[in-house]
């Protein structure tokens, strides 16, 4: 039991993968729902902080670079635009940002979440309760489809 929660929870700090991953793998293996969900938020946000504070920095870093710039612009485009969709209406940016973390679609989630709430200069606490918000959010919708289609694929 201990190395299916593993696999989750490391599942779950990945990019692009996130809670939207962790938590049908953990529920597939037979992983009590109510600890999946639990371990894959922690696994989810443990990226955050650091993504936050050093992302952005890494990136305006590495986007001049001869082998890594290319990825590196591209990171920065992307948080740019999905922050953009953010402040389009300023008052509600971080209810805006625990939707864009929360609703499970490809290129949204905690880490592209954070990175443009980064690069917008947003506040570190509010953001991160933003986040967190939305984690919980991707993470009820991701149980209730997993649990779905486990029964479906059980009948």
């Amino acid at each position: 039991m201990f190395y299916k929660c593993l696999i989750a929870f490391l599942i779950s700090m990945v990019p692009l993968i996130e809670i939207r991953g962790g938590i049908p793998v953990a529920l597939a293996t037979g992983v009590n729902p109510v600890l999946a969900y639990a371990i894959c938020i922690v696994g989810n946000m443990i990226p955050v902080p650091i993504i936050f504070f050093f992302a952005r920095k890494v990136l305006e870093w590495g986007k001049d670079k001869k082998v890594i710039g290319k990825f590196f612009t591209f990171c920065l485009e992307k948080g740019h635009k999905g922050g953009q969709k953010l402040l389009s209406g300023n008052k509600g940016a971080y209810i805006a940002l625990m939707l864009f973390v929360g609703i499970p679609l490809p290129g949204t989630g905690a880490w592209t979440g954070t990175l443009a709430a980064s690069i917008l200069d947003l506040d570190f606490k509010k953001s991160t309760l933003a986040v967190v918000c939305g984690v919980i959010l991707a993470g009820i919708i991701m149980g209730v489809l997993s649990m779905f289609g486990i029964n479906l694929l059980k009948n």
